[in-house]
């Protein structure tokens, strides 16, 4: 558990277009010491990062207007963001959408629904790469 101990301050922007789902992610990433910033789609994401410059970022692939590969590649092209983790969710396991996530540049891939270790995992390895 000690990869996740230290996750205080980390900013965490979680992108799921599904409620129960932003608000699990949220419940288990404040309760370790997270800040989160919640968007319901790739628009409202895009529309939050510059405010907020989260540390990692975890994004849906099934959303409507623009879905996360689409919203993974566009945080990516931005210089600014370019380094920052985005960890893809999908309830679809399949390596055609593990190697999707990659091509447009995601750190990792997590499968839906998460448990509260996978998560705060992705946040702790992730986060340790930027401190360090």
């Amino acid at each position: 558990m000690s990869e996740t101990a230290n996750l205080s301050g980390i900013k965490v922007m979680v992108i799921d277009d599904s409620n129960t789902i932003r608000r699990s992610a949220e419940i288990f990433l404040v309760q370790a010491g997270c800040k989160v910033i919640l968007a319901e789609d790739g628009f409202d994401a895009l529309a939050k990062i510059t405010d907020h410059q989260p540390d990692i970022i975890f994004c849906d692939i099934m959303m409507p207007r623009l879905d996360g590969y689409q919203t993974c590649a566009l945080i990516k092209k931005n210089a600014r963001f370019a380094s920052t983790p985005v960890v893809m969710l999908s309830s679809k396991d399949g390596l055609f959408d593990r190697a999707r996530g990659r091509m447009v540049g995601s750190d990792e891939y997590l499968t839906k629904p998460f448990t509260k270790d996978s998560l705060l995992k992705a946040v702790g390895a992730h986060s340790a790469n930027r401190v360090a």
